[in-house]
């Protein structure tokens, strides 16, 4: 019974803080739709962004806080910023569909980014339930993590939405990053703010 109640805790957990990566994994893949194994970049980059999540959140339980003071997770904002801004400056160029593309690097670093409130969410958590808990909770985490890219696929894919996103993605996608990462930067109080 024990066992039950702390899935559904994970799975609760779990919605709670990605929920906000469903909109970002969907422009992922309205920005790279039609490109090969996109979906397979995309799976792989969210596996090792949400993996260094979850790496940082139980060193950081463990007294490991010297690796990465909490003070520093704020700064991560910067990460979507910038790309935001890249994408924005590059949005511009119709005929180069090499910016279109989706890079595994880019979406780990954008879950990455937006898992500041995983970690601040998850480290108490971590503290609370043991060596055997973190582990139970990682398995089912990541086995959502599956769940969540093909939920944002799916999203992407139906047509309404993709028509949507396939018109305004050149917007969107910059904006949403650079929006992200300065929600980030102020709700962490980086730089003062």
């Amino acid at each position: 019974m024990s066992v039950l109640i702390s899935a559904a805790q994970a799975v609760g957990l779990f919605l709670v803080t990605n929920i906000d990566d469903i909109i970002v994994l969907s422009l992922f893949f309205a920005r790279g739709a039609g490109t090969r194994h996109l979906t397979a970049r995309i799976t792989a980059g969210q596996y090792l962004g949400f993996g260094a999540i979850l790496a940082v959140s139980a060193l950081v339980a463990a007294g490991a806080s010297t690796f990465l003071p909490t003070e520093a997770i704020p700064y991560f904002g910067l990460i979507p910023l910038v790309l935001g801004l890249w994408a924005a400056f590059r949005g511009g160029d119709d005929d180069d569909d090499d910016d279109r593309t989706v890079g595994v690097l880019a979406v780990a670093a954008v879950t990455f980014a937006n898992g500041g409130d995983n970690i601040g969410v998850y480290v108490p958590v971590f503290l609370t339930v043991g060596t055997a808990g973190i582990i139970a909770y990682s398995i089912v985490f990541l086995l959502l993590v599956g769940l969540l890219v093909l939920a944002a696929r799916f999203i992407a894919t139906r047509e309404p939405v993709a028509k949507v996103l396939e018109r305004s993605e050149r917007v969107l996608f910059p904006l949403v990053l650079i929006v992200l990462g300065i929600v980030i930067l102020i709700e962490g109080g980086a730089f003062g703010l």
